[in-house]
């Protein structure tokens, strides 16, 4: 008998800051909810949506995989590794904090917004050189299938991340079922995310932007 963890889409935290309305899954900033700290490696899970022009100021960050995804719109980069650059929908980012970096992140237009996912995961490995990574994924390999984005393994399909932990995207045709199977070995759960419309795992529904998990 596996054990889930449902979180619905109107419970989550919620912050706006005006130029930032947050929704955070797990505990963040001013939300604190002793039963939704994490889920394993996952630590944080914030559905961002920045106002044109606006962004996150030049902060530090150290032993944390930091994983960006935007959703609409496009993201510019910097961090104190020299690194700069724009990440759009279809990409994803992933940054090894390690031993300390600092980075800013901002809406790349003055007149739309962007929406994006910011995801962070507790690292395997502590004080790793810091490192970026950034891809481009090939959108209709997500269609009616889970399109693995990231990984354990430099070699495997993705980019990856210090920690025994894989993502997939999946856009998927109304009637379309997929069966998943769970990674890494049997301590290992999966926790699912649903960007947009209803769906059903395992027989629990779920809707727009519910996190649903599954371990044992």
């Amino acid at each position: 008998m596996s054990n889930t963890i449902l979180h619905k889409a109107n419970q989550r935290g919620h912050a706006n800051h005006g130029w930032l309305n947050s929704f955070h899954t797990f505990s963040f900033g001013g939300y604190y909810n002793p039963q939704a700290m994490n889920f394993g490696a996952l630590r944080v899970l914030n559905d961002d949506t920045v106002s044109g022009g606006m962004g996150f100021g030049r902060h530090p960050h150290d032993n944390m995989e930091i994983i960006s995804i935007p959703l609409d719109g496009d993201l510019e980069h910097q961090d104190s590794m020299g690194n700069t650059a724009i990440i759009r929908k279809g990409d994803i980012q992933a940054m090894s904090a390690g031993t300390g970096i600092y980075h800013s992140e901002k809406n790349a237009h003055e007149n739309q917004q962007v929406k994006f996912l910011q995801i962070w995961i507790y690292p395997n490995q502590k004080n790793v050189e810091p490192r970026y990574d950034q891809l481009t994924l090939n959108l209709n390999d997500r269609h009616n299938r889970l399109q693995q984005v990231l990984s354990p393994n430099k070699d495997d399909e993705g980019i990856w991340i210090y920690q025994n932990a894989w993502f997939h995207m999946g856009k998927f045709d109304k009637g379309v079922a997929t069966n998943y199977t769970i990674k890494g070995g049997k301590n290992n759960g999966v926790y699912a995310f649903v960007l947009n419309g209803d769906i059903s795992i395992n027989q629990q529904q779920l809707n727009t932007r519910d996190g649903f998990g599954i371990w044992e």
